[in-house]
């Protein structure tokens, strides 16, 4: 609306109405803060969280939730569990908080050894608040030790140790079964350059490492596992997560496994076998 008002280049008036204008305009933005503030602790308090939270993603088992800003988002570990690309499926109770705690502890692990996670802090049972990442579409796949698809694709025993660690990678596509892919293929799709690619492999070396030592001390063997990276201010930063549901765990001494393939093979007690990963880790951390 325009004004209809003629103001002397000494008038007051001017400057009185800008102020009251910007007066009224930071007090509706707090108050607009304030109760945005207050309707979301009463949602959660209520169990309305996700009804305020716009879903941006939702996946076989867990699902991401937008945050305030354009920076963080809310990652939720679900119950639900599925195993031959969502051929089976059930839901696990208590299984959604396990993995929360476990990646939690992992993140945080990996963390204080130099990896960048997009982990910044666990909220409550189920969910962790992340960095908002770009997920590269494409997993990454690392191998210590002969085991599911790698045992059947090249008809090698299973539990027989590999001469070198193998790094494999697939596209990230659940309507596709996430078929391998080779390097070339990798660039030529321009999912990633070779000198992303490089980035990759050696963080995910890295990450072997640090893993496959921490779970010796927890008495486990690191048989192989999937990794997912974002891209965050312009860097490569692991995010997703680190849990049973993604990696495969042996008992060192028995060999019994610790991991989803007692869910994917009928094996029973999958949440026991959950609990008995993160007993290991916090013991660990009491060292």
């Amino acid at each position: 609306m325009l004004c209809r008002y003629k103001f002397a280049w000494d008038d007051e008036r001017p400057f009185l109405f800008l102020k009251l204008l910007m007066s009224l305009m930071l007090t509706h933005s707090a108050v607009k803060r304030r109760i945005s503030s207050e309707k979301r602790l009463k949602l959660e308090a209520g169990g309305g969280f996700r009804m305020e939270k716009g879903l941006l993603y939702r996946g076989k088992s867990k699902s991401v939730y937008a945050e305030d800003d354009d920076y963080t988002c809310i990652l939720e570990y679900r119950d639900s569990t599925t195993a031959g690309n969502g051929a089976k499926k059930a839901e696990l109770d208590g299984k959604g908080a396990l993995n929360a705690e476990i990646s939690s502890v992992l993140y945080q692990y990996l963390e204080q050894n130099g990896i960048e996670t997009h982990f910044i802090k666990k909220l409550d049972d189920t969910r962790i608040l992340a960095k908002k990442v770009d997920i590269i579409n494409v997993e990454v796949i690392v191998r210590n030790i002969a085991a599911g698809s790698f045992s059947k694709k090249y008809g090698v025993p299973e539990g027989r140790p590999l001469k070198n660690t193998v790094v494999e990678f697939s596209l990230k596509s659940d309507q596709l079964g996430d078929p391998m892919m080779n390097e070339s293929q990798v660039t030529a799709l321009g999912i990633a350059s070779q000198e992303e690619l490089e980035v990759l492999k050696k963080t995910a070396l890295r990450i072997n490492t640090l893993l496959a030592s921490l779970f010796d001390e927890c008495g486990m063997v690191l048989v192989d596992f999937k990794l997912e990276f974002g891209i965050y201010d312009g860097r490569f930063i692991l995010a997703d997560e680190i849990s049973p549901d993604s990696c495969r765990f042996w008992d060192k001494a028995t060999g019994s496994k610790l991991d989803k393939d007692r869910f994917r093979q009928d094996l029973g007690d999958v949440i026991g076998a959950y609990r008995e990963v993160l007993r290991r880790l916090r013991n660990a951390q009491q060292l």
